[in-house]
């Protein structure tokens, strides 16, 4: 019987090509988007679900139940973007970062859980960044809501084991995606004294996924994970550079690996 697998944010980008990806082996894939009638030409069926919304989750995760009769897999792969200088960002789209990137990705792994121990089985693959390892310039707030994700998912696993439940991480790093287009973008204010190095920061960023990987490589990678017997706590893809800044940030003293990112941002 094939695997049910539920994708957050399916319309586009990453979430779409894991979808796509995961539906031509075989599985059966359902994708979220607040409004599913936007994407008439979708190639995967497309529920309503708003990530901000306890309601529409529930009532998300209960239809591909009613409709499949099991939830195998969940992908929590919505999330946003949002730059700006710490000191200028409105505290509104802060909350409302963390709403969609943590406590979102919180909600849908509390409603899938009982369907997922009654089972015992299941795997819930939460989508974080390389970003969320590591406190970046102008991305600070995206740098901790997907930090905090990798966290939170830590101590999930750890608490759903005995349920016969899995959960990992994979940290994506740039890939050639509409994310920028998504993203909340602090005003760059004339008056304002990170002008200059926050617009230099926006154009690096800009470029990065301009030319970033092509989005199937994670699909790949999930399906990699999904056929895994026992997955790992964490998986990251992207171009080498982007997973070796990881391992530069273990072992290198605070002051080095900060003056490599303030040398690579321009600052």
């Amino acid at each position: 019987m094939s695997k049910v697998v539920l994708i957050t944010g399916g319309s586009s980008g990453i979430g779409k090509s894991i979808g796509i990806y995961l539906q031509d082996k075989g599985y059966k894939v359902y994708g979220t988007s607040r409004n599913p009638e936007r994407y008439p030409e979708t190639p995967l069926p497309l529920i309503t679900l708003d990530v901000k919304d306890a309601a529409t989750i529930t009532k998300a995760v209960s239809t591909v139940i009613a409709k499949a009769g099991r939830l195998d897999i969940l992908i929590n792969n919505a999330g946003a973007g949002i730059t700006g200088p710490l000191e200028e960002i409105p505290e509104a789209e802060i909350k409302a970062n963390f709403e969609i990137n943590l406590f979102g990705p919180i909600q849908m792994i509390k409603a899938v859980l009982p369907q997922m121990r009654e089972q015992k089985s299941g795997l819930i693959i939460n989508v974080t960044s390389i970003a969320g390892y590591m406190g970046l310039p102008y991305r600070g707030i995206y740098s901790a809501s997907k930090g905090a994700l990798e966290l939170i998912t830590e101590a999930f696993r750890m608490e759903i084991k005995a349920f016969g439940v899995e959960m990992t991480n994979v940290a994506p790093g740039d890939f050639a995606t509409n994310i920028a287009a998504g993203r909340y973008h602090a005003p760059l204010k004339e008056d304002s004294p990170y002008k200059v190095p926050y617009g230099k920061t926006l154009e690096l960023m800009d470029a990065h996924v301009d030319s970033g990987s092509d989005p199937e490589l994670m699909g790949k990678a999930v399906y990699k994970i999904i056929t895994t017997a026992q997955p790992k706590g964490h998986y990251k893809v992207g171009a080498f550079m982007q997973k070796f800044s990881i391992v530069l940030k273990r072992i290198l003293p605070d002051k080095m690996y900060e003056n490599l990112l303030m040398k690579h941002y321009e600052l």
